[in-house]
């Protein structure tokens, strides 16, 4: 936040305004000075006092202060706060540009990003503009160029990049020359060609031309960048086509010439040996990642010797010790420090610092290059000395090196942007050389570049859980959560992806939200509801994470976010901000049984819709997510209803039926979201008619068996239905119930497909087979009676494989407590203790009791064990519905039946001793 002030000369706006409080100091001859406290009212303060405050805030702080009052109004337009201003956060149209242009009489410093804030910087009126720098200019023109260098004929220095400009030809370097005779540095990137005329038109015109940087451009007239006789520092890195031995001669007799950089090019050995040898003012030459050189070195270390006490910088040399050997004096100890050190030395050379100036550049830009093409075979380099670079250049008093660096370290730990893996010991490398505190002060800096990039480089780092750990440790997490809250939409971004990575993490998730991250999150959705795609995504996928935690998905809830969740699924169209807008409404009504949120989603206006809507989507991680939430909703009687009105069982099994050959997790969620809306009979009678019988027969013939296990589910509940269980059959589903029953790895689907075909064999399909088929309008022949001997048969098998004779036996004869719980735990099946039943399918277990069929009898007592076990979740519940249809005479007598199979016997035992524990003398 910003204060204003008003000068001590001016009226006051009103006597009821807050004064500051400010310290004043009283000291007396040998005695130290004391500091008390004095009431000093803001309008006091002198003009000069009240500059240097503006001085400190951000334009957009300086602009809210100057519609404060008159006076500051005044003051926050004076000249010497407008010497710079950096427009690369904000849209600089036209307009803008007018409304500004009356501060900018005096400015000398402009940064803006994009082409068309370039078109509209004339508008400034700033005539005595002495540096630009553009990014993000990737369209900009000749016509553009232009006339930026004939509006500001007092430039000193021009940057365009790092972003390819393909569109600038020679004719806007040649216009540049012409315009700006005072250059002084020329920056260019990408440009496709610059030709001999171009380059003479600087050297005839810009005679005080010291520094040119042609980066990563295409043709360039090696011979004619001799003529540039006032030239001391030439950049060519990346640059392609060049003659080499051409260029050698050429360049070698430059007069002036004290540092070339020739990295990330095919510079020949021969080349780079007649520079060093022949130059008679060149003392430092930098060729990173040259593969010619790097393979020449291999065959001969020795190639480079004869360098007459010139300064080569390539991946084989060390780079700290050979620049610190421009220096004086210095000690190996220090070595590692001299970028960060070579400010404060008290011998200073106007030349060194020229020089260590220029260094600082050339290595953050082809650091960051090498660290986005990410060449194989570096990370011996990355490790021993690109990692201390990078972090040294960090510590640059130069912006544009700082915010480099930070990118720099942002990218080249990512090995895999798509799937966001990042090397390990790359990241730890960052930690262990103090990366961590010291992108964290970065992040606190006044400058929203720095601020950006540094945050950007937090994010990534944080994704190794060593490095996460260690910025939660060292207060990370609350300037981050600051960060969020920035009104500089790359700021926020940035820090969004900070918290979206640190929110991973089960441990951070509660620093989180207690640092007021969930709110910051929330507002950034409200903030910039379209348009800016990153923030939208990395707020909704940290959020989404921190909804997953109990605690924090209620915080979430407060702060609004399942209306600024909805919101997104319903508007937004970018893919990756529906994806995770859903997986954030899923977490949020994950927790069902423990908070409203899941209720809370479902009566959110339009967000019903909007997921069902999102089944149809053509991103895969959309549907996916989308299905996840309506699975997740579905165990809310009301929301299942109304996901059913939604169109949702259309659109789920038209998503089961397109998803057989897709990846398991939407297999599974398509399956999942299945079984959730068939536990309504009303539900699964339309999933059947829909056609969803088939494809869930195909997704419980999947490999996986989470996949095994939502389909299973989903069957058991469709064939509660008679005329489902009808339909499994003649798709050919008992051979695939059967097939999972036997063999698959989980417990639980095996369990569920023994009870899908004991639902189907109980008798109650007969009715209907006898009727017709039904299918509409087809039938289908299916042998019923050769089916139900192979369900029963493996529904036996199943049964018996949790049976212990020795046991059983004893326990038929004795009824022994102690025997009847260690069968009960010895049968449990854990997960099927977060399975609810109705009072209808208890009933029918209870019938199936009674059934002719004795291994219907077993399946249908191992059945109500798994329901009543303690520690079930339902347990309880269970056991009150099995007290109410009277279930406790039925149980005793098949303990007791002499003619039923001894399963049957001790599981209907051990149901009767969990019923009498849960419900007491009431049984």
């Amino acid at each position: 936040m910003s204060r204003r002030v008003r000068r001590r000369t001016n009226l006051s706006d009103g006597d009821d305004k807050c004064p500051i409080i400010l310290p004043s100091v009283s000291a007396s001859p040998g005695d130290d000075a004391t500091v008390t406290s004095s009431s000093v009212h803001w309008t006091s303060l002198p003009d000069d006092t009240v500059v240097q405050l503006f001085s400190c805030l951000s334009y957009r702080d300086r602009a809210s202060l100057s519609s404060t009052c008159r006076s500051w109004h005044h003051l926050s337009a004076s000249p010497c706060l407008w010497t710079s201003l950096d427009l690369r956060a904000h849209r600089c149209g036209p307009e803008t540009a007018v409304a500004l242009a009356n501060r900018c009489v005096a400015l000398r410093r402009l940064r803006f990003r994009g082409a068309d804030s370039a078109a509209s910087v004339i508008h400034l009126h700033a005539r005595d503009l002495r540096e630009i720098s553009g990014d993000g200019c990737r369209d900009i023109t000749d016509a553009t160029l232009s006339v930026l260098a004939a509006r500001h004929e007092a430039l000193e220095s021009l940057q365009i990049g790092p972003d390819p400009c393909e569109r600038i030809t020679s004719d806007a370097v040649r216009h540049v020359a012409l315009c700006c005779s005072g250059l002084r540095r020329l920056r260019l990137s990408g440009v496709r060609e610059i030709d001999g005329n171009a380059v003479n038109a600087l050297a005839r015109h810009c005679t005080g031309l010291e520094e040119i940087a042609f980066i990563d451009c295409g043709a360039i007239d090696e011979t004619a960048l001799g003529n540039v006789t006032s030239i001391r520092f030439l950049s060519l890195a990346g640059t392609r086509s060049l003659k080499w031995s051409s260029a050698a001669v050429s360049w070698s007799k430059l007069p002036n010439l004290v540092g070339l950089d020739v990295s990330r090019t095919d510079a020949s050995p021969g080349a780079v040996s007649r520079l060093l040898s022949s130059s008679k003012s060149l003392k430092a030459l930098c060729a990173l990642n040259c593969a010619a050189l790097e393979e020449e070195w291999n065959h001969n270390a020795s190639a480079f010797s004869n360098k007459k006490d010139k300064l080569l910088v390539a991946l084989f040399t060390d780079v700290f010790k050979g620049i610190a050997s421009i220096f004086a004096d210095i000690t190996a100890s220090n070595e590692r420090a001299v970028f960060g050190e070579w400010r404060g030395w008290t011998t200073r050379d106007k030349g060194l610092d020229d020089m260590m100036e220029w260094f600082e550049w050339v290595l953050s830009q082809c650091l960051l290059r090498m660290a986005e093409t990410n060449p194989v075979g570096m990370d011996e380099f990355w490790l021993k000395q690109g990692t201390a670079l990078l972090l040294s250049l960090a510590r640059s008093a130069q912006e544009d090196v700082q915010e480099k660096a930070a990118t720099g370290l942002a990218t080249f730990v990512v090995i895999d942007d798509e799937n966001a893996t990042v090397d390990p010991a790359r990241a730890e490398a960052v930690m262990r050389d103090g990366g961590v505190p010291l992108l964290l002060g970065l992040a606190k800096s006044s400058r929203e570049g720095v601020q950006s990039e540094s945050a950007k480089a937090i994010a990534n780092l944080s994704v190794n859980a060593k490095v996460a750990k260690a910025v939660a440790d060292e207060g990370g997490i609350n300037i981050l959560a600051d960060l969020a809250r920035s009104m500089n939409r790359f700021v926020a971004e940035e820090a969004a992806g900070g918290l979206w990575n640190l929110s991973v993490g089960e441990e951070h998730k509660a620093a989180i939200a207690e640092a007021g991250g969930v709110k910051a999150l929330v507002d950034l959705i409200f903030k910039w509801p379209s348009g800016i795609d990153g923030v939208l995504e990395r707020a909704a996928g940290a959020l989404a994470n921190l909804a997953a935690d109990e605690v924090c998905s209620m915080e979430v809830a407060v702060a609004g976010g399942v209306h600024a969740l909805v919101m997104l699924a319903r508007s937004c169209k970018v893919e990756g901000v529906q994806e995770q807008a859903a997986r954030a409404l899923a977490n949020l009504a994950a927790h069902g049984d423990s908070n409203s949120n899941n209720a809370a989603v479902g009566q959110e206006a339009g967000a019903l819709e909007a997921l069902v809507q999102l089944t149809c989507s053509q991103n895969e991680g959309v549907r996916q997510e989308a299905a996840g939430a309506l699975w997740n909703l579905s165990f809310d009687d009301r929301n299942r209803e109304a996901i059913a009105a939604a169109g949702g069982v259309q659109a789920l099994v038209a998503l089961a039926q397109a998803c057989s050959n897709a990846s398991q997790g939407l297999q599974e969620r398509a399956a999942g979201a299945l079984w959730g809306l068939s536990v309504s009979e009303a539900n699964s009678i339309a999933i059947g008619r829909e056609g969803g019988v088939a494809p869930l027969i195909e997704l419980a013939r999947s490999d996986a068996e989470d996949v095994h296990e939502t389909a299973a589910g989903a069957l058991w509940n469709l064939a509660f239905n008679p005329g489902n269980a009808l339909r499994i059959v003649e798709e050919g589903g008992v051979p695939a119930l059967v097939h999972l029953c036997s063999s698959s790895g989980s417990k639980m689907a095996r369990f569920m497909a023994a009870l899908a075909l004991a639902y189907m064999f109980d008798g109650r399909m007969d009715e209907i087979a006898l009727v017709g088929s039904s299918s509409e309008g087809t039938s289908k022949s299916v042998n019923l009676d050769g089916a139900r001997r192979m369900a029963l048969k493996h529904i036996e098998s199943f049964i018996v494989s949790f049976s212990d004779p020795h046991l059983f036996s004893m326990v038929a004869a004795s009824s022994a407590p102690g025997a009847l719980s260690q069968i009960g735990e010895a049968a449990r099946i854990q997960e099927a203790g977060h399975l609810r039943c109705s009072g209808a399918e208890i009933g029918r277990f209870v019938a199936m009791l009674r059934n002719s069929s004795p291994i219907l009898r077993s399946c249908a007592a191992f059945a109500l064990l798994q329901f009543t076990i303690p520690g079930g979740r339902h347990a309880v519940h269970h056991a009150s519905l099995l007290q109410k249809v009277g279930a406790w005479r039925v149980l005793r007598k098949a303990g007791a039946a002499t003619t039923a199979p001894i399963e049957a016997k001790v599981f209907a035992k051990v149901v009767s001793g969990y019923l009498k524990d849960h419900m007491g003398d009431t049984v």
